[in-house]
């Protein structure tokens, strides 16, 4: 068990790594709303680089991770667990499946309008594949930036008592 000063800094780490990640998936998605009027080829594949840039090397990957690893570090060094509490596990499923996700059809679809807007300029604008991920992109970024809201709050209310008196 880690001390209450070493505590408090793992939960500053933690908090400013869930900044992160949810104020880099928002600002993902306010970043769709600025390709609405776009008529620049090389304005469109910029504002996709960027968006990746700040998904993949920037903000969002790394929040992720942060809260990953000081998630991991919460559970092993402190007193909660893995496994005690409920809205604990919760946490720990949302999290491994919010980060899949991210990997597994964000981060593809994100690359790949990124790929096509730079083959295609703003012609990309009019390409079914493109027009399909930034489709699948941002309705399912919305889904994941809500979840991660909702465990946010999760985190402050800790529904669901200890398991382990059940």
């Amino acid at each position: 068990m880690i001390g209450r000063t070493a505590q408090k800094w793992l939960k500053g780490l933690h908090l400013l790594a869930v900044a992160c990640w949810v104020g880099g998936g928002v600002s993902l998605l306010m970043l769709y709303f600025l390709k609405h009027g776009v008529d620049d080829g090389g304005v469109l594949y910029g504002m996709n680089r960027a968006i990746h840039h700040v998904d993949m090397a920037v903000v969002v990957i790394p929040g992720a991770f942060g809260c990953l690893l000081t998630g991991l570090a919460y559970s092993l060094l402190t007193g909660w667990g893995f496994f005690r509490h409920g809205w604990l596990i919760l946490k720990w499923v949302a999290t491994l499946v919010a980060i899949l996700f991210g990997t597994f059809f964000l981060g593809p679809w994100e690359t790949a309008m990124m790929d096509i807007s730079g083959e295609m300029g703003i012609a990309a604008l009019d390409d079914p594949a493109y027009l399909a991920n930034q489709r699948l992109n941002f309705a399912w970024g919305t889904v994941q930036v809500a979840a991660l809201v909702a465990l946010i709050w999760i985190s402050i209310f800790k529904p669901w008592k200890n398991v382990r008196e059940k």
